[in-house]
């Protein structure tokens, strides 16, 4: 059975940092892209971040760049999501997920999901 678990979401202060991690087992995911998404109260859920299966090619969606960094440990099966000068608008469920193409995790479209991590950023 495949699982994506989620870890490392809290609360922190506006301009604080976190690291999400996403742990996966039931198969060995070395050759799917990566990433993660995220769902704020009331709105739909977006794209934050890809990371293809070698590591070597990433995608950010416009308000992460530069403050997040997505990153992956074949060894482990897990995905990690660097999250620096975090603002209160970064509140949000946070959801990795799998799929053998990173320009489909673009799209929305990923094979697994996970269940989600909350991050809450006070201002």
């Amino acid at each position: 059975q495949v699982q994506l678990v989620e870890s490392g979401g809290g609360l922190v202060q506006a301009g604080g940092s976190l690291r999400l991690s996403c742990a996966a087992s039931g198969r060995t995911f070395s050759r799917d892209a990566m990433g993660w998404f995220r769902r704020a109260p009331g709105k739909e859920r977006e794209f934050v971040a890809a990371v293809t299966w070698s590591g070597g090619s990433t995608s950010y969606a416009d308000p992460v760049k530069g403050r997040f960094t997505v990153s992956r440990d074949n060894t482990k099966n897990t995905v990690y999501l660097q999250m620096n000068s975090l603002k209160p608008e970064d509140t949000a469920v946070y959801y990795c997920a799998t799929d053998p193409l990173i320009a489909r995790l673009r799209l929305g479209r990923a094979e697994y999901w996970g269940q989600g991590t909350q991050v809450t950023v006070s201002s």
